[in-house]
């Protein structure tokens, strides 16, 4: 099948085609601009676009947000710089989490083997959790209370609240008195 005629597009907007567009540019010139535009000009444009901010939460440059109004962030969160929302469903963040760069969150993939439709499933980041530098949260992932997700991970389902996930050094080689 065609890529054009695929099933399933635009149905992930839930706004308006003026709504979408006028986040776009928003987007562009108070979010995602490299500058350092302040955290609380950045909040205020998602919340008028509908996203659920907390309170203290830090937005550096370079962030991007796919549709504000499907994304929640808890207070004292920290979203570092080119962190990629992608949020064609729901992404909600609770307190005290960390996003660090570069990292890309992916609400959306598609039938690859049937006919290409949009497929979509929420991602959900509890409490405390720490999602380091370049990973990437798929559709229908649960990073648990505290978890603590290593650079480069590729995250898909559940990760165990206080777990230390992703590649790299054993546990107890970067994380001394740790089990593993």
């Amino acid at each position: 099948m065609p890529l054009a005629r695929a099933p399933g597009r635009r149905e992930s907007w839930d706004r308006p085609l003026p709504v979408v567009l006028a986040w776009g540019l928003c987007e562009v010139l108070f979010v995602t601009n490299p500058l350092q535009v302040s955290s609380r000009l950045r909040a205020a444009v998602l919340r008028a676009f509908g996203a659920r901010i907390g309170r203290r939460v830090v937005f550096r440059p370079r962030t991007r947000v796919r549709f504000p109004w499907k994304l929640e962030i808890g207070d004292d969160c920290w979203i570092g710089e080119g962190v990629w929302f992608h949020d064609q469903d729901r992404i909600t963040i609770g307190h005290d989490v960390v996003i660090s760069q570069d990292t890309l969150l992916t609400t959306g993939s598609h039938a690859a083997r049937r006919d290409m439709r949009l497929e979509t499933r929420p991602i959900v980041i509890e409490d405390g959790a720490w999602i380091t530098a370049r990973c990437v949260v798929l559709g229908g992932a649960r990073v648990g209370r505290s978890a603590v997700v290593r650079p480069l991970t590729v995250v898909r389902g559940s990760v165990d609240a206080g777990s230390i996930v992703g590649g790299g050094l054993d546990d107890r080689e970067r994380f001394p008195g740790t089990s593993g």
